[in-house]
């Protein structure tokens, strides 16, 4: 049927909800825009005048199609080349939706959406949706055609396994953003030495270049192996200029909450990495550099005021 302008403003008020519920299950900004725009096409097509919640039925609409996505996708990412990360969202992306309270803003860091990968598709739901947007059980298990109690163990064991992979406790973002400031100055200093003091013992470094730029396939793993690569990493040279188109400017700035460091080519982000900072020092760096998932962090980085860089690199 052909939707009314009063159809039409009742969806687009709940794009914005959508979109970051989207995001949250799937870890692609692309493929849950997508999603919104399937469940658009559905809306259109349905009787709307005959739902009596229309935010439920849209919330339901959504989710499947997400939960369809979430099961193929698993298949596609044991061919995808080297590491699988999220997309990564740079500050004030409206798609990263609520974050009044502590489990909304932990829901979309960065470091819990790549953990959310261990879930089962019916895990990532009911997580992101009682933990990011309270969702009652009893709607949530509507949702999914479950029972509430197996709504409450699945959310349950969810939570486990998210906390089971968690680092130790976070700092605050002041803190955070000083560390991450000493970091580049240290991995800009040609020593070693200043990066594993910064470092946890047991530090994370893994790349998603999705077979379109250089990534290493596994991570490294260890203080003085990540604080190595992080030291070459940064250290200028024609073939690195050569790959990229130019020099980088360097950017200490948020992505999804947490400090990140941003690599910015002619207004383009050429990589965006996402650093987990805990009490005990920086615990992991996961680095984007896909350019097919840096296509909206571009975009956004062009609407914002980012200052000078820090530096430039390569």
């Amino acid at each position: 049927m052909a939707l009314t302008r009063t159809h039409v403003d009742r969806f687009e008020a709940a794009m914005p909800r959508l979109e970051a519920i989207a995001y949250r299950l799937l870890g692609s900004a692309s493929d849950a825009e997508d999603a919104v725009q399937d469940t658009f096409l559905r809306w259109q097509a349905a009787d709307v005048d005959r739902i009596e919640v229309p935010e439920a039925w849209l919330t339901k609409v959504l989710t499947n199609l997400c939960l369809n996505q979430l099961t193929s996708a698993r298949a596609r990412r044991e061919s995808y080349v080297g590491q699988w990360l999220p997309e990564p969202l740079l500050a004030g992306d409206p798609m990263l939706g609520p974050a009044d309270t502590a489990e909304q803003r932990e829901s979309v860091s960065y470091a819990v959406l790549a953990l959310m990968e261990r879930l089962t598709p019916n895990e990532r739901v009911v997580y992101v949706l009682r933990e990011a947007f309270d969702y009652p059980h009893r709607r949530i298990a509507e949702i999914l055609d479950i029972t509430e109690a197996s709504c409450q163990q699945i959310f349950h064991r969810a939570k486990k396994h998210i906390a089971e992979g968690k680092a130790r406790t976070e700092i605050d973002e002041a803190a955070a953003r000083r560390i991450v400031e000493e970091f580049l100055a240290a991995a800009t200093s040609g020593r070693t030495e200043p990066l594993v003091r910064l470092l946890t013992s047991d530090a994370v470094a893994i790349g998603d270049g999705g077979g379109k730029v250089p990534a290493r396939t596994k991570a490294f793993e260890g203080a003085l192996a990540v604080a190595k690569f992080m030291r070459g990493l940064f250290k200028p040279s024609k073939a690195k200029r050569d790959l990229v188109g130019g020099s980088a400017g360097i950017y200490s700035t948020t992505a999804n909450g947490a400090p990140a460091v941003v690599a910015v080519v002619d207004g383009r982000v050429i990589g965006v990495m996402c650093v987990e900072v805990t009490d005990d020092g920086i615990a992991a760096f996961r680095n984007q550099a896909n350019p097919d998932k840096l296509e909206r962090a571009t975009r956004q980085w062009a609407t914002t005021d980012h200052g000078e860089p820090l530096f430039h690199a390569f």
